[in-house]
């Protein structure tokens, strides 16, 4: 979660607040819709919370609000000194506002985290709503830049392993779903709620056991067996009365080949969550095992059970690509690249190149388009074959470029 502070002026007693108010740890002093009594009970708030806080992400609430209350400031020939001060706590929460309009993947990712440990919050279901939301804007207008900063992240560390894994799963089976399935925006919010937490009641476990060398104990396999109906379990202890939801968590890893038009909505989501989370528990470094490449991984949920072309996994690939952005090939020409955006088919994605001809890593990433016969792909690389570190900042650049570009 990232807080920002706010003004005690700029936040109105006696009205059902837009925003939930924390302390200098993030720890709740007053949920949303609360009703603040007075001045002094919001002055004792303060004080016991070291100062007041907002998550970030409700700081254009937070605007609003202020932007109101500072209209009524003036009906009411407020002293302009008055004002002013006020707004100038407004002006700075609107830049911090503007800055969080980049997609800040390690925050994103502790906030997960954040989110998916402290299930039993009272303000878990709007957390999860706005992580929801945030996945969506972002894989909406930079599909690329956040497909690759998840399977980054998810093929190079095991920290915070369950987290990135649940927001990867989301994004590639929200991609799948709009872009390839064309299901409705209801549908795909169940499915994004539905994916990231689908592991929710073992998430310390996933944690402990991508760093775990040794064998399964078994109590921790007893505990994976009975996960998806614990998740359920802890759903429902938290109000969720969707059914389509609950039933897709509690069938994610149920194994049933076969058209996803001959299943049930909830198990049409359950299926596509079910192959996404093949592909991603596959990218990910384990301290017990070594990683796919995503290629691999990619073509691994591409035949269902019984060997037959899976429906889900074919929409996950035409999505995505065989290539996905954040994975690495190398080309005709003995180059090294990075993927960075995806190509008019499954093969074809816009690289960088960071590792030349002669094994040598490049100053400037040199970007290719690989329909042109000259630069084809012509293997994957695996990311625990990469010597070469790359700069996430830099490369998240080259995935914003328009896809009209002359390469």
């Amino acid at each position: 979660m990232h807080l920002v502070p706010v003004n005690e002026d700029t936040v109105r007693v006696g009205q059902p607040l837009p925003f939930a108010l924390m302390d200098k740890d993030g720890v709740l002093l007053a949920r949303k819709s609360f009703i603040i009594a007075s001045r002094d009970a919001l002055a004792d708030f303060a004080r016991r919370g070291g100062g007041l806080y907002i998550d970030a992400s409700d700081s254009e609430t937070h605007l609003r609000a202020y932007v109101e209350q500072l209209h009524v400031a003036v009906r009411k020939d407020k002293p302009l000194g008055e004002i002013a001060n006020t707004k100038l706590s407004a002006d700075s929460l609107g830049g911090r506002r503007n800055q969080d309009e980049r997609a800040d993947w390690l925050d994103l990712q502790v906030q997960a985290n954040s989110i998916l440990r402290d299930a039993r919050s009272v303000n878990f279901m709007e957390r999860l709503e706005r992580l929801c939301a945030q996945l969506s804007r972002h894989s909406q207008s930079n599909p690329d830049g956040t497909l690759f900063a998840l399977i980054h992240l998810s093929a190079t560390e095991v920290h915070k392993y369950s987290a990135t894994h649940a927001m990867l799963v989301s994004v590639m089976c929200g991609l799948a779903a709009r872009e390839v399935l064309s299901w409705s925006e209801p549908r795909q919010l169940q499915l994004c709620k539905a994916a990231l937490t689908m592991n929710l009641s073992m998430t310390d476990l996933q944690d402990r056991l991508a760093l775990q060398a040794e064998a399964l104990t078994t109590g921790q396999r007893a505990a994976i067996d009975a996960h998806a109906a614990k998740s359920v379990e802890m759903l429902t202890a938290l109000g969720v009365t969707d059914e389509v939801w609950l039933e897709a968590v509690h069938d994610h890893h149920t194994q049933k080949p076969g058209a996803l038009s001959e299943k049930s909505p909830a198990q049409q989501l359950a299926r596509l969550i079910q192959r996404a989370d093949m592909f991603a528990a596959r990218l990910a470094p384990r301290a017990s095992r070594q990683p796919l490449s995503p290629a691999a991984a990619m073509q691994a949920c591409y035949f269902d059970e019984v060997r037959a072309i899976d429906e889900a996994g074919a929409a996950l690939i035409k999505a995505v690509g065989i290539y996905q952005p954040g994975s690495y090939v190398r080309l005709t020409t003995d180059e090294v690249a990075v993927v960075v955006k995806r190509g008019l088919n499954t093969t074809t994605p816009r690289v960088a190149v960071v590792v030349n001809r002669n094994g040598l890593p490049t100053v400037e990433p040199l970007v290719r388009d690989t329909s042109v016969r000259e630069y084809r792909v012509v293997a994957s690389v695996a990311h625990r074959d990469m010597k070469v570190k790359i700069n996430l900042e830099r490369m998240l650049a080259l995935t914003a470029a328009p896809s009209d570009r002359t390469w």
